[in-house]
């Protein structure tokens, strides 16, 4: 059997999103569990969108995310170079390959005619496409003499390659997740291969890398389905064995009911309203806001979806926001989503070096690599048993292609949370340690405290964050008091009470153990049940009623400064 060369290559125009990391692990998966290698490759010839540190930021990513390519522009490997920018020589050496074929010829058409036969095609309802219906009336190999071509390259005119594709010939494709599909070449046009700079195209490259990189199947996203047609006649053209392909769904936008809520509404509200009110002008931005919000306001209702499709008697403004709703509500996953709904879209934080602008990543956003990947990793695929949390090895282990799913994936920020959350209670309190610490919390307390308090506070934790908010009570005295709590916790003898057991811990060993007896032993002299003297001493000590035990939380805090927050309490609840 052919070894198993699988290849990521992504173009340096931007942050890596969802859906390439979904890539690149899917090729990573399928690579290591086939005893295969995996490549990364940097397809730059698009040098207009080249975005500067996308390469770095790709790289970085990738490493974060545990998706450690076996060849790199940076490991280098024995198919080096690894980015497009640097194989011209290569190209162009195949460029003069196809041209000696039938499958390709030389175009002089500037983008001012084809721009006019295009305006000519449109007067007449038509849709003009460069094919074999049209190319034999353009300026190009095909049409002119051979004196005339050559007369043209004399005169150094900027010309592009395209491929000529066959007439009425019915192609049979072949997808490892799809399977079968056909398509007619006289519904494919003659894309360009070579632009008039000499650099290859997309199609052109990477059927060239893939071919000189010995890659046996090619992944990728759904939307190069179109383009399957065209590189398998490539690959007809070159003479070359072709690879197997199998193409992704799209990663698709969150549910919007399992985001909304009483806290937020306003907030999605006024984005989405924003964006409504810059791409339909003539209507007010208050207006539409009142409308969208009261859609939203319904959107855990079964009738929501059905709302937003009936249109009896809808005025201008109703008809435009649900029409405006529908389609944003729907489709594949964007940065725009992630900004409106508050969750990230790509790995790792992203400053676009034009404007500045930072776009939020999984990694600053508190989730660790493991649970990252093992989101992205269901996001299309269904492990044995339907499992939910898989290790990188297990994914490894049980990854199979032809269990892919066709349909598309549907994001879930409440998946991606509760994953996080599992991980986080994996991790040893030592390793949580050190994140926090990197956490740039300026946390002036002993390592040895830190470690029972992320002890006490981790089963609760969704980001390691969550340990320090969650029990800041741990590093600093409630400022403010929890009316619903204090309602709940403190009446007129409250505060004798609690001043006294105050005088008594004076005394006391400040051992959680002898705490929790030594209140104890207060409230059954006093003729009081436990919740009368607990949920008042939680209440000075936290500022609300929660946390972990109370004898656990005055430990920590101290002697001192557990008396210190009573005797605060009782001076505020005077």
């Amino acid at each position: 059997m052919e070894k198993v060369r699988v290849r990521f290559a992504p173009s340096p125009t931007g942050p890596l999103h969802l859906g390439g990391v979904r890539t690149a692990l899917y090729d990573y998966l399928f690579a290591k569990n086939q005893g295969g290698e995996f490549v990364l490759r940097i397809e730059d010839t698009d040098t207009a969108r080249y975005v500067e540190g996308a390469e770095d930021y790709i790289e970085e990513a990738l490493e974060w995310c545990g998706i450690i390519p076996d060849e790199s522009p940076k490991k280098g490997g024995k198919f080096a170079p690894y980015r497009q920018s640097e194989r011209r020589d290569i190209y162009d050496r195949y460029t003069e390959q196809i041209l000696k074929t039938d499958y390709a010829y030389i175009a002089f058409d500037t983008s001012e005619e084809l721009d006019a036969i295009r305006a000519e095609f449109e007067a007449k309802g038509e849709v003009f496409s460069y094919d074999n219906r049209t190319r034999n009336q353009l300026r190009n190999s095909l049409a002119l003499s051979e004196e005339e071509v050559q007369k043209l390259l004399d005169e150094k005119t900027p010309y592009v390659v395209r491929f000529k594709m066959p007439v009425d010939r019915t192609l049979n494709l072949e997808d490892i997740i799809r399977g079968h599909s056909s398509v007619n070449t006289n519904t494919l046009d003659d894309k360009v291969l070579v632009k008039n700079d000499g650099m290859p195209t997309y199609h052109f490259a990477n059927i060239i890398d893939d071919h000189e990189m010995e890659i046996s199947h090619v992944i990728r996203g759904e939307e190069w389905l179109p383009s399957l047609g065209l590189h398998t006649l490539l690959y007809e053209a070159m003479g070359w064995k072709a690879p197997q392909f199998a193409h992704l769904s799209l990663i698709l936008k969150p549910d919007v009911s399992t985001l909304i809520n009483k806290d937020n509404i306003d907030s999605i509200t006024k984005s989405f309203t924003e964006e409504f009110v810059l791409k339909n002008s003539q209507f007010s931005f208050d207006e539409s806001a009142e409308l969208i919000k009261s859609f939203f306001a319904e959107v855990k209702s079964p009738r929501f979806k059905s709302m937003l499709g009936e249109n009896d008697k809808d005025n201008p403004l109703t008809a435009s926001v649900k029409q405006f709703l529908k389609k944003g509500l729907s489709g594949k996953l964007s940065k725009r989503d992630g900004d409106k709904f508050g969750f990230p879209v790509f790995p790792l934080n992203f400053t676009d070096p034009k404007t500045g602008n930072v776009s939020k990543g999984y990694r600053e956003s508190g989730y660790l690599p493991e649970a990252f990947i093992n989101m992205i990793s269901l996001l299309g695929w269904s492990p044995a048993d339907d499992k939910e949390n898989l290790t990188l090895e297990e994914m490894i282990k049980e990854f199979d292609l032809h269990k892919v799913h066709k349909a598309g994936a549907r994001f879930s920020k409440e998946k991606s949370e509760s994953l996080n959350h599992h991980y986080i209670q994996l991790k040893s309190n030592e390793e949580l340690l050190t994140i926090l610490k990197n956490l740039d919390l300026n946390l002036n307390i002993e390592d040895e405290k830190l470690l029972k308090i992320i002890h006490l506070m981790k089963e609760r934790a969704t980001f390691p964050i969550d340990i320090y908010e969650n029990g800041k009570f741990f590093f600093e005295a409630p400022v403010s008091y929890d009316e619903k709590a204090s309602k709940k916790a403190w009446n007129e003898e409250t505060s004798a009470v609690l001043g006294e057991l105050a005088e008594g811990l004076n005394t006391t060993e400040f051992a959680s153990e002898t705490l929790k007896q030594a209140v104890h032993d207060f409230a059954e002299n006093k003729g009081l049940g436990m919740g009368k003297v607990m949920m008042p001493l939680r209440l000075a000590l936290v500022g609300e009623l929660k946390g972990p035990d109370v004898p656990d939380i005055m430990e920590l805090i101290g002697k001192e400064e557990s008396i210190s927050r009573i005797n605060n309490a009782i001076n505020n609840f005077k």
